[in-house]
């Protein structure tokens, strides 16, 4: 009634599907059944020997470590840790270690001070228990001022050196600042008071 008629479909219907194949631009092979698809693809979950594997696997890592170890030890790009890697995290590095800090001071006044304050309790000595609370408070202050400055080199310095500055720089060259300087990992490149380029 509406549809074509069944002499006219028939032809379409007996062609082979090689040539509708060749005409569409297609694959020009088969489909694989799904079981050889399957079989190609297992692998399996455990290997036959696992004490061998697992050797093999701490060994690998073993020797990752090792070399990461030393990259922090020499500031080898390759190895570095995901987080310390880039050439504008090097350069926030290189701005943060040659400025002098005043975070990388505060653990060790912090460490004083509570020294002072646990000595000075049997004591019944407020003076001077007052005197270490006010000092941790004063050095909390100025560590505070003295990132927010850093956070302003840091950003004005990145600025000017990349047209495109990785997000999170700021927050990684306070952090370095807040350690001291012989702890700090990958380790100093540059002097205090160079000029970072």
């Amino acid at each position: 009634m509406f549809g074509r008629s069944k002499e006219k479909s028939a032809p379409a219907a007996q062609e082979s599907p090689a040539v509708e194949l060749t005409k569409v631009g297609g694959k020009g092979r088969p489909t694989p059944r799904r079981s050889e698809a399957q079989a190609r693809n297992a692998r399996p979950l455990v290997p036959a020997d696992r004490k061998a594997a697992q050797k093999l696997s701490r060994e690998a890592q073993r020797a990752e470590r090792a070399k990461m170890q030393a990259a922090l030890l020499t500031g080898d790009e390759r190895y570095l840790p995901v987080r310390d890697r880039g050439a504008q995290k090097r350069f926030v590095r290189d701005v943060v270690d040659a400025r002098r800090n005043v975070g990388e001071y505060f653990l060790i006044i912090a460490g004083v001070s509570l020294v002072l304050s646990m000595v000075a309790s049997p004591l019944k000595s407020q003076v001077l228990l007052l005197g270490t609370t006010l000092l941790i408070y004063a050095m909390l202050a100025v560590v505070v001022v003295d990132s927010v400055l850093l956070g302003r080199r840091i950003r004005r310095a990145v600025a000017a050196k990349f047209p495109e500055p990785e997000r999170g720089l700021v927050s990684y060259g306070i952090t370095r600042a807040l350690q001291i300087r012989r702890m700090r990992r990958p380790v100093p490149m540059v002097a205090r008071g160079a000029h970072p380029s």
